[in-house]
């Protein structure tokens, strides 16, 4: 049996109807939230909610939400926008998308409350190239909003105007970095920015600028109508309020989208109850926990709560919430070099560390499978990965180390296996 678990979002999944303005209205009370923001909170106020509630950003960085919207300044005379990250490009991620198919209002009242919030008159979504559908979808319900007076000029009679511009990439992953996706926004090339000025400075159009992600976002519907203290209790370790949605993916028996309160479960709990164990009666061998980028776990290590702090504590991280479960028939070798692959396609190639070091380890790596390495290429390839680590100027190089360093260390007999000839490429 799942536990019982309190849930803000999953149940209203699954069915395409439940997209519409009326199911909104009716089954989530749509836009009561905005209407008591509107109707009376100051932005203060609001802000203060978002910070009881204790958000963590669900994009991948963890960052409370309510301290990012309060570092945008409250005197600049320039325009405050508020930018939605829909990118969703983390490999083993797919829980935003679901938010848009099926509950598209949830995340515009999100959008109206943050904006109001910070002062933003204007905001956008910039989502992934590939997500045509959504796309079409979330045009389709702001179009819906602003029939119904949600969206626009004077919403509620309150004097408060907002457009939401719904803007989308040509499939980069280094836009989901919030950097190069504003750039891209402005119509730029897509690489991440050097850090100071912070977005909160100068951001999109070198205004202040607010990015959150989906998720997180669509949270703050949940805040304002539970109370931020309510909300935060939700959660069952300090600092993560609310629930987490998990993109559950890999050797199980029930891949898909679940959602959790933050902090409730274990990574095994997770995998046997809403997983239903791994597929054909395997073995567990080991588990990505936050999608490709964050270090892998061996089959010993996963009764560890998942959340932020937990897993920090154990060397890996919980990123996007996306757990990638691996059983033991898998090669190592072979997944790391598609892992690696990956980022080496993906990087801007702004940076040098990153631009070269990810094709030379995917060089090494492709050596390795071949049975083309000598035993120096194992200790080459930590030695190139450690030296791409916290030297670039966005986590694009960290992420592309990151599961090479955690392979090596925990699976290193498999690519020894390879140089030694005990193992040959299928």
């Amino acid at each position: 049996m799942i536990a019982e678990q309190n849930t803000l979002f999953i149940q209203h999944f699954w069915k395409d109807s439940n997209r519409t303005l009326e199911y909104y209205l009716k089954h989530m009370n749509g836009y009561e939230a905005a209407k008591k923001v509107l109707g009376g909170m100051t932005p203060d106020q609001v802000i203060d909610e978002v910070k009881k509630a204790n958000i963590r950003g669900r994009g991948g960085a963890g960052f409370p939400m309510g301290m990012k919207w309060s570092f945008i300044p409250k005197n600049s005379e320039k325009p405050k926008y508020l930018v939605c990250n829909a990118d969703e490009s983390e490999p083993g991620t797919c829980k935003d998308r679901q938010i848009i198919r099926y509950t598209p209002h949830l995340l515009i009242e999100g959008l109206l409350i943050g904006s109001y919030a910070i002062g933003c008159r204007h905001a956008y979504v910039y989502i992934r190239g590939e997500y045509v559908r959504e796309a079409q979808l979330l045009v389709a319900a702001i179009d819906e909003a602003r029939a119904a007076g949600y969206l626009g000029k004077n919403i509620f009679g309150s004097g408060f105007d907002l457009e939401i511009t719904v803007h989308r990439g040509a499939g980069a992953y280094i836009c989901g970095e919030e950097t190069g996706l504003l750039n891209s926004l402005e119509g730029k090339r897509g690489e991440p920015r050097v850090k100071p000025p912070f977005p909160a400075i100068s951001g999109a159009f070198s205004c202040p600028t607010a990015v959150n992600n989906v998720e997180s976002i669509a949270n703050v519907p949940h805040v304002i109508r539970m109370g931020g203290d309510a909300f935060a209790g939700l959660g069952k370790i300090d600092k993560s309020g609310g629930t987490r949605l998990i993109s559950l993916s890999g050797h199980v028996q029930k891949p898909g989208v679940y959602e959790m309160q933050a902090g409730s479960m274990t990574l095994r709990q997770i995998i046997d109850q809403f997983g239903g164990g791994l597929l054909n009666g395997r073995r567990l061998k080991a588990v990505i926990p936050g999608g490709s980028s964050s270090p892998v776990l061996t089959a010993e290590e996963i009764d560890v709560v998942y959340d932020v702090e937990p897993l920090m504590k154990i060397g890996t991280m919980m990123g996007s919430a996306a757990i990638m479960v691996i059983n033991e028939d898998t090669d190592m070798v072979k997944l790391l070099l598609r892992i690696t692959k990956f980022y080496a396609h993906e990087s801007c190639g702004q940076c040098t560390p990153c631009r070269e070091g990810c094709h030379w380890m995917e060089s090494i790596l492709h050596k390795i499978l071949h049975g083309e390495a000598k035993p120096a290429d194992i200790d080459l390839l930590v030695d190139v990965a450690g030296n791409i680590g916290g030297k670039t100027l966005c986590a694009l190089g960290d992420a592309a180390a990151m599961p090479v360093q955690s392979f090596l260390k925990k699976f290193r007999p498999e690519f020894e296996a390879y140089v030694k000839g005990q193992k040959r490429h299928a």
